[in-house]
This record gives structure tokens, sequence and C-alpha cells, in this order.
């Protein structure tokens, strides 16, 4: 798993944040899960994430206070993260290591008081429940998973590419299976096949939609050039995100989970 991540992410690291963290869509997709983990996790908590990619949220918490084990499979992901980590000045706060979602068995380190999972990280995981016990035996009883996932059902994703004559890219995520994506398989499990996965180690406390009504990131160029408009969905987006069926019909949703 380890050279195959390496392969599909280590090219992406140096404009990750130039192509998704910087543009008027990621800014507030990440803005949204970041009001949640400032709700959920304290000053002096313990974070355990997950896929940290670029270690945008692990700099973020750890400004706040948070100390946080940021992980990632893909050495140049790591890499950047350590980089960004420095350059805020949170080498006391942060850490970060190179690790595989699937070797979580073989992390050596105290308990955490929650865990994060950004953006898609556990869409390349196949045992979504292995993974789930791997993390519940790290996690305090009581203690907060957010994980943020890519869905199946995405309604801007079928106008989008349908407009564009291209049916077979707006349902690929119905694909039995998964898709094929540099070398990886891209899962897109729904909102009950992820809670089923993760019981009876984690109970769902809360979901919300990321993606439902403001459009997924790869519309950004058109996304920018309607400023106002994108204001307005996220502002509604904010206020309905929980009310079913947002959840259910977003590019990603932000489940909240309780270990038990």
């Amino acid at each position: 798993m380890l050279p195959l991540l390496s392969t599909a992410f280590d090219s992406l690291a140096p404009e990750y944040d130039d192509g998704f963290t910087r543009t008027v869509l990621g800014e507030r997709l990440r803005g949204a899960v970041w009001r949640r983990l400032d709700s959920l996790f304290a000053s002096g908590d313990r974070v355990l994430e997950l896929a940290c990619g670029t270690g945008e949220d692990a700099v973020h918490l750890g400004r706040r206070g948070v100390r946080v084990l940021a992980t990632d499979a893909a050495p140049e992901m790591v890499h950047v993260a350590r980089e960004k980590v420095a350059r805020a000045g949170l080498t006391e706060t942060v850490e970060v290591r190179q690790l595989a979602i699937e070797d979580l068995d073989s992390l050596d380190a105290p308990v955490f008081d929650g865990a994060l999972s950004d953006f898609g990280g556990l869409n390349c995981v196949a045992d979504l429940a292995g993974a789930g016990r791997a993390l519940a035996a790290r996690l305090r009883p009581g203690a907060v998973a957010v994980v943020c996932v890519m869905g199946p059902l995405v309604p801007w994703e079928w106008v989008w590419f349908l407009g564009q004559g291209r049916p077979g890219k707006a349902f690929r995520r119905l694909t039995p299976g998964g898709v094929e994506w540099r070398g990886l398989q891209v899962r897109y499990p729904s909102i009950r096949a992820l809670r089923r996965a993760l019981s009876p180690a984690f109970r769902m406390r809360r979901v919300a939609a990321l993606g439902a009504l403001l459009p997924p990131p790869y519309t950004e160029n058109w996304a920018a050039r309607h400023p106002k408009l994108i204001e307005r969905l996220d502002g509604w987006e904010r206020r309905v995100e929980t009310v079913p069926p947002l959840p259910w019909l977003a590019d990603h949703y932000l489940m909240e989970l309780e270990r038990t």
C-alpha cells in the first residue's frame, strides 16, 4: 500500500495547497471543518490525524494549543507538512510522521483524546472496519473522531459532467468496488456503510454536508467567477448542513464519531 500511495500523492504535494487549500472553494470547505474542530478539541488535547496531507489542519489545531500527531503515507506530503509546521513555529506542539492508515497497529504512542481524517483519506482504505478497530485502540473512551469522506451521491457532479457529455464521469462514484485513480482504488462509502463499518467501536454523533449546495472543488474556475453566489451558497449550506438529505448528497460528508 505504501508504494502506491507514494506514487499517487507525492507528485501532488508541491502544488496541493495552490490547487485546493488556497482556492475559493477549498478555503470555504476547510473553514467548515475547522469550525467543528474548534468546537470539539481544546488546548492541551492530544489529537491523532490520519492522512494529514500538507499539514494544514495540524497547523490550525497546533496554533490553538492542541497537540497533534499528524501522519501520512506519502513521503512528500510528510516533507511539506513538516516544513509548514516548522515555519509556523509549532514543532513542540505538532509532530509529523510517515504512517499509512493501514499500519495504525504499528503506532507506538499514548492514547489520544481525539482523531481527524480530512478530505478523503478514508476513501483510499479498503478495510474500513480494520482501520476503525486500530483507531479505536488508540483513543480513550468518549474520544471524538472527525472524518471527512467523499460520498457516492453528488447531484452537483451529475449535472456538471452530464452537461459536458461525460456520463461515465458523472456517475463514477456508483461503480461497484470503487474507481481506479493513479494505481489506487478509491471507494465512496455511504454514510450508512461507514457507520456500520466503524461500529461497535464508534457511534455516530453528527453528520454534515460539505459540498451539497456548494459545488465540488473541480469547479473552482467557475466558482472563482461567481464569488457572491459562492458566498450565498456557503451561508445557506452552513445553516442546513445537518438537515437530511443534504449530508447524503454532498461531495464530502463530515462525520463525528464517539469512541464507545
